[in-house]
């Protein structure tokens, strides 16, 4: 009998059919990140026990609309660009565990299968959606370019919904592109039991940080961004804007490669 192999699944014979590769994973791509501030009550609802908000600025949030390309350490995903190529919009907050500041996300949502499905690895909320962020290109007219005055947009939708849209005008260089998401990722991965009403077969809380990072020359600027809610997603009344503190976009590059088991409650038995 041959042996299963797949990072992720399906495990076939030959392992080509896994929906992700092994790690590392590397990207690159841009951010445009929109800061805003929201009760810090809003904030706390959404972090699970045992997780305090930051001690500074705890009702930060931030919506940063990435723009991916991605490969293993084959690249081949590169010469097959619907396995490379994707969009995601992601909210993010800062909060405290056991003294240490970190940074998590608590909506995201994805336009491809296999970032959905490395996702659920990294303990990511990831859903499927629409996600849309003004690109730069270095001919034409048909782009912005990265100097003051220049206009970028962006929108999430989920289920033909629109949940939010921004516009972000540069106005001048910046040391980087915000604060919030600048620590390491505090996320929870679970997994329901099988049989109803038994909790979680797998409960961890763990934490990762991106390696390697190629950073361009960040921007920042004037937001503007609006929050809706649908019949399926929550997002204007979980984390409404009280007040927007600014926008960025930046180029960046980054490798994943892994993150530290910071506490299990799981039961496998169950």
């Amino acid at each position: 009998m041959s042996e299963l192999k797949g990072f992720l699944a399906p495990k076939t014979p030959t392992g080509k059919s896994a929906i992700a590769p092994e790690m590392p994973w590397y990207y690159s791509g841009t951010l445009l990140t929109v800061e805003y501030l929201t009760d810090p009550a809003n904030v706390k609802a959404l972090l699970p026990e045992g997780i305090e908000l930051a001690d500074e600025h705890p009702g930060a949030v931030a919506i940063i609309w990435a723009d991916w390309q991605s490969c293993g350490v084959t690249k081949e995903e590169l010469l097959d660009p619907s396995r490379a190529q994707y969009m995601e919009a992601f909210v993010v907050v800062r909060c405290k565990y056991e003294g240490k500041t970190y940074s998590r996300c608590v909506a995201i949502w994805v336009t491809s299968g296999f970032a959905l499905a490395r996702g659920f690895f990294q303990g990511y909320p990831k859903k499927l959606g629409s996600v849309y962020s003004t690109r730069v290109y270095n001919r034409g007219v048909a782009t912005p370019r990265l100097e003051a005055g220049s206009k970028f947009g962006a929108s999430i939708s989920a289920y033909d919904h629109r949940l939010a849209s921004a516009v972000v005008t540069l106005r001048k260089p910046s040391d980087g592109n915000g604060f919030v998401n600048g620590h390491p990722m505090l996320h929870s991965r679970w997994m329901p039991s099988i049989t109803p009403g038994l909790g979680n077969s797998m409960d961890q809380l763990i934490t990762m940080s991106s390696q390697d990072a190629d950073l361009g020359q960040a921007w920042e600027g004037d937001a503007e961004l609006d929050l809706f809610d649908s019949q399926w997603d929550e997002l204007a009344s979980i984390l409404p804007v009280e007040k927007i503190l600014g926008g960025y976009f930046r180029e960046v590059g980054v490798t994943f490669n892994g993150g530290t088991l910071v506490k299990d409650n799981s039961n496998p038995n169950i």
